[in-house]
């Protein structure tokens, strides 16, 4: 008869209670340090570049891995796009008849809203970076290719879609970047902010 049986069921609770609340308490302290990092722009993507560099070095010192970094272009294109274009596609507002971007200077001022904010692409990079970094150490992923090929695939994808975003901005006479401030004089807005000045 085991009389001590039961006990290793509270033991189990209180270890995995320990856990969860170390778990929680290191994701709110990440959380906070995150939230902290926000107004600091230029320093968070001083970080990324090193962050970037590390990565690219050990690429080059290994001559390998190059399948993984073909993967983690794919991925910084497709956050870049998303970052280039409105939060609401123009092309669907038109559609459904609401407010759509102002295409004349005369239009209503309305801010240009990304679909991907700038820290969630500096956060979404980043992370990308680490990964494909921490992905380095398992031989299983060095997969030999022929490098220049990944690359020109890559440069055709980049063109290809860039063009197709080009066009989208040229017909829907938005520009994604912000270098300034709104000065408003009178009922007209005068900016520095060329994301917010339709193309004429």
């Amino acid at each position: 008869m085991n009389l001590g049986g039961g006990g290793g069921g509270a033991d189990d609770d209180l270890s995995s209670s320990a856990l969860s609340q170390w778990t929680y308490s290191v994701s709110r302290r990440y959380q906070h340090l995150l939230d902290k990092s926000t107004p600091y722009v230029l320093r968070r993507w001083i970080g990324f570049s090193v962050v970037a560099f590390i990565y690219t070095l050990r690429v080059y010192l290994l001559q390998g891995y190059y399948i993984i970094t073909y993967g983690l272009g794919i991925y910084i294109l497709q956050l870049f796009i998303l970052f280039l274009s409105p939060q609401v596609d123009p092309e669907i507002q038109a559609l459904s008849d609401g407010p759509t971007l102002p295409t004349r200077g005369s239009d209503e001022f309305r801010p240009f809203v990304r679909r991907l904010p700038e820290f969630k692409l500096w956060y979404s990079i980043t992370k990308g970076f680490c990964v494909a970094f921490v992905l380095t150490f398992f031989s299983a992923f060095d997969v030999p290719v022929f490098w220049p090929i990944l690359l020109f695939y890559w440069l055709v994808l980049f063109v290809s879609t860039m063009k197709r975003q080009i066009m989208h901005m040229i017909k829907y006479r938005y520009v994604p970047f912000s270098l300034g401030k709104q000065r408003y004089t009178g009922k007209r807005v005068t900016s520095t902010d060329d994301a917010n000045i339709p193309l004429a």
